[in-house]
């Protein structure tokens, strides 16, 4: 058998639809049917229905699909510890990350970590939406909030400090009770800080909303009312005050994750201690 074609297989269960599938593996999705019917044709078992525009399991194929996530989990098992066992400082590092803290943290210190590595590769991508560890979508995560469950190794880097920003031309031509409050939604929407906002909010109404925090900060320099922002992004903005200047901060840890079994892979290590020391030895 062709391991391969088992591995495309259950990309498909995992992820619901052909498309999906592409988008996990990095492939077309004309490449998966194709992985998919060479399965079929190997097996001798019809394993995928189409219906309409849909496709959909047989009985066969969800008795395969439950063999094929277990054998998809063990072969990323063998990749990660095959990963941790070389000894070379070289390869591509993939690191996700919400996109502010990736772009005005992070960003400088890949960067450095670069230049006194050329053999790494590095990937950093801004989060539209939390990047599987298990289906090495990312090798690492920053994450606000400590992961509860799976094979694990969680780091913390440091503390993410939020306040409440606004114009100073907002709050001296509006008074408190009139305040008008820029909220989050999306992925952000029950977030801690957005469940602080709108305790301090009450009555007040959100007149804007956006699911990113750059545009928070656009529409909070723009007069648009008050925002709660990290301070990594404010601090230095001369076009925001903080609300009022001495409110305790909120603060939310920053936590590396990464799977327990790549955590002492050269180039795994390396990018970790350049990520909270700054650069690599």
């Amino acid at each position: 058998m062709d391991w391969d074609d088992l591995r495309h297989f259950a990309g498909f269960v995992e992820a619901g639809s052909l498309a999906g599938a592409a988008r996990v593996l990095g492939i077309e999705h004309a490449t998966v049917a194709r992985r998919i019917a060479a399965l079929e044709a190997r097996l001798r078992l019809k394993l995928v229905d189409r219906r309409g525009r849909r496709l959909v399991l047989t009985p066969d194929g969800e008795r395969v699909a439950d063999l094929a996530k277990g054998v998809a989990t063990e072969m990323r098992r063998l990749e990660r510890l095959a990963e941790g066992a070389r000894s070379e400082l070289a390869g591509t590092v993939t690191i996700s990350a919400p996109s502010a803290y990736a772009g005005a943290v992070l960003a400088p210190k890949l960067a450095r970590l670069r230049q006194r590595h050329p053999g790494l590769a590095l990937r950093l991508l801004g989060e539209a939406r939390t990047a599987s560890l298990d289906r090495r979508e990312a090798d690492i995560g920053i994450r606000l909030s400590r992961p509860e469950a799976g094979d694990l190794t969680a780091i913390k880097l440091g503390e993410m400090a939020f306040r409440l920003y606004a114009a100073p031309a907002y709050l001296a031509a509006v008074p408190e009770a009139d305040w008008r409050f820029i909220g989050s939604e999306g992925a952000m929407a029950g977030s801690p800080q957005q469940t602080a906002l709108e305790g301090i909010a009450g009555d007040r109404p959100f007149g804007l909303r956006s699911d990113h925090v750059e545009i928070q900060v656009a529409l909070a320099a723009a007069g648009g009312g008050i925002a709660i922002l990290p301070d990594f992004m404010t601090e230095n903005d001369p076009r925001l005050v903080p609300v009022p200047p001495d409110r305790p901060a909120l603060r939310r840890g920053i936590w590396l994750v990464v799977h327990s079994d790549m955590r002492n892979a050269p180039a795994i290590r390396a990018v970790i201690d350049g990520l909270r020391y700054g650069a690599a030895e």
